[in-house]
């Protein structure tokens, strides 16, 4: 939409998440809450977005230093909403269009809602629209008061409210649509006469119905969207509501998710159909996993890339890596930051990667480490191996050729190459570079002594 202006209050420390984070950077479904209000706006053809920072300013700011259609403006003291809407003044001005107010704890709205809050403010050519819900519960939250014909009236905060406004079930959300040249004229107008005393954004409500303008309520079909979290335990909610409607649209595209309420799939994660996703499993960041996988039980995979058909396998912990087609993983295996695994490689149960590139078919079966290394094609990593790639003081990188058999329970002392179509004997300690085609062998002459035990007994 045209000429829309995105104002998103987040100045207020957060004092009841008892936290040294700011509120609006504690994650919510993988990401900071902040970030939810921010895309939604964004979707509705919001541009700029203005952010009204305050406690940890320099935290939010860092957070969006990258994005070019994001303003920062601060709050150095936090009076109210309407003085934090005040602070925006400078960054639009000369804005003339509809300013579209959101709150930064609001991690459940979405787009689709502003889109139908900012076309329903348009359509009546109000001078305020605002959103609300109506709940069983409005302890907490201020009360929408319409005339007879529905027109907004005022919007009274609980601490101020009558009884008989207090027992209205409409509230307000904190987010509204109003005409920019009608909210910077008079958003100095309003004054600090409550119990908080505080600047009120909702005064203008009143500010509008006194001058004969048009001020109207738009009620949310779900009212959990603009749910604003203050508490570790509303964190934990909105958390919880995001992945259920992550799980779903992944569900109805063709994912398998056999228990959605005990899988933990963050907000941006990709999956493919046909791809089956067990129990207690977490998927969390950047990941993409491909079509035709299977996740099981216990997964946690963090900023992975997985290509078609690949299986993940019980218990297994799978960091920053990436998988191509038709790996197997697990049970219980470890990939950490910089695995790269080529299709059809194997990594068996109790195996460690850590900056490891894997040719395809290779396969490391158990447990063994394999740290900076890079092994080519078709190599068989026997039972205990270990690249032994820190002396202590720097890392080295062991290089293992195609077609390469390395036996049981054998350290490779980096930096070591081992060359194409070797093998390497059982018990091996390699400290030497080992030719292609070649045995290598090292290991102390076997000592039989007949009788020993006898003559010890």
């Amino acid at each position: 939409m045209d000429n829309v202006a995105a104002i998103i209050l987040a100045a207020g420390k957060g004092t009841r998440m008892k936290s040294g984070l700011v509120k609006v950077l504690h994650p919510a479904a993988g990401r900071p809450m902040i970030d939810y209000p921010v895309t939604a706006a964004r979707t509705a053809g919001a541009t700029p977005v203005v952010l009204v920072v305050g406690h940890q300013a320099e935290a939010v700011q860092e957070h969006f230093r990258a994005a070019e259609d994001i303003r920062c403006v601060i709050q150095k003291e936090q009076l109210g909403t309407g003085h934090a809407v005040a602070c925006t003044r400078e960054a639009l001005a000369g804005f003339d269009g509809t300013a579209l107010i959101l709150c930064g704890d609001t991690p459940l709205l979405r787009a689709e809602t502003l889109e139908k809050l900012i076309g329903f403010h348009r359509a009546q050519r109000a001078a305020v629209t605002v959103l609300t819900a109506t709940v069983k519960d409005p302890s907490g939250y201020g009360r929408i008061v319409r005339d007879d014909s529905g027109a907004v009236l005022r919007i009274v905060e609980q601490k101020d409210a009558a009884p008989e406004e207090q027992a209205l079930r409409e509230i307000n959300s904190g987010i509204y649509c109003m005409d920019a040249a009608f909210l910077f004229e008079n958003i100095g107008s309003i004054g600090s006469d409550n119990a908080q005393q505080e600047f009120y954004l909702t005064d203008l409500v009143a500010v509008a119905v006194r001058k004969g303008l048009t001020c109207l309520a738009l009620c949310c079909d779900d009212a959990e969207e603009i749910m604003g979290v203050n508490d570790r335990s509303q964190l934990a909610e909105a958390g919880r509501i995001l992945r259920r409607r992550t799980n779903r649209e992944l569900m109805l595209s063709g994912v398998t998710i056999i228990d959605p309420d005990q899988t933990y799939i963050d907000d941006g994660v990709a999956i493919g159909a046909d791809t089956i996703v067990h129990p207690n499993c977490q998927i969390n960041g950047r990941t993409v996993i491909g079509s035709g996988c299977v996740i099981e039980n216990g997964v946690t995979i963090s900023n992975c890339r997985i290509a078609d058909n690949c299986h993940i396998k019980a218990g297994s912990v799978l960091e920053d890596s990436e998988l191509h087609e038709a790996v197997a993983v697990g049970p219980m295996a470890h990939l950490r930051p910089g695995t790269l695994l080529y299709a059809h490689v194997k990594i068996g149960n109790f195996v460690e990667t850590k900056k490891v590139v894997m040719g395809e078919g290779s396969k490391a079966s158990h447990l063994t480490y394999l740290g900076d290394a890079e092994i080519g094609r078709d190599v068989n990593i026997g039972c205990g191996t270990i690249t032994c790639n820190y002396d202590g003081v720097n890392k080295h990188r062991t290089v293992i050729g195609d077609q390469v058999f390395i036996g049981s329970d054998v350290q490779l002392v980096a930096p070591v190459t081992v060359g194409r179509n070797s093998l390497v004997a059982a018990g091996t300690t390699v400290t030497i570079d080992v030719p292609p085609d070649s045995l290598a062998i090292s290991r102390v002459p076997q000592v039989n002594k007949d009788g020993w035990r006898l003559k010890k007994k």
